[in-house]
């Protein structure tokens, strides 16, 4: 069964917002993740996530950036600290047995949003690790329940609200 997660963590320009993709090998997701991975676009280049230089995280976890890289400093904190606060909200994923079963069957799309204004590394790699986790656990446990949607009444977002 493939598992769907989203989560946004903290404050603009330094928030996260991940959205996961879990499945077996095999499977549909193998299909987008080998594809994602085999065709680079400007400003967007999939990667696996290291959770060390040639320490490759389990589950395999490709890294799609949502945001075109602008500049220097949005691809370091894009490369650096939301690439390294991945690889550790998966692995505590791991730990936590949010993500369980046979590990090496599985397949990660961790689609990351990085704003090309963020300015604080830390916080960069502190939200990412937690909305990575948050996004693997509301896949776990199928969140958000249908329910709960509609009764939230009107959409908002960090970056648009109805008076």
């Amino acid at each position: 069964m493939t598992q769907v997660g989203e989560a946004f963590v903290g404050e603009p320009p330094n928030a996260a917002h991940v959205n996961t993709v879990l499945g077996r090998k095999g499977g549909p997701v193998e299909t987008a993740w080998a594809t994602a991975l085999a065709t680079p676009r400007q400003g967007h280049a999939a990667f696996v996530v290291a959770f060390q230089p040639g320490l490759a995280v389990k589950p395999a976890t490709l890294f799609v950036n949502k945001a075109a890289i602008d500049g220097e400093r949005h691809g370091t904190l894009t490369w650096g600290a939301a690439q390294a606060g991945v690889a550790r909200g998966v692995t505590e994923a791991v730990r936590a047995g949010t993500v369980s079963g046979d590990i090496d069957d599985l397949l990660l799309i961790a689609a990351v949003w990085v704003d090309p204004n963020a300015d604080d590394e830390d916080a960069v790699y502190e939200n990412n690790t937690a909305a990575t986790r948050l996004a693997l656990e509301a896949g776990a446990r199928g969140l958000p329940r249908l329910e709960d949607v509609l009764s939230a009444g009107e959409p908002w977002s960090s970056f648009f609200r109805r008076p």
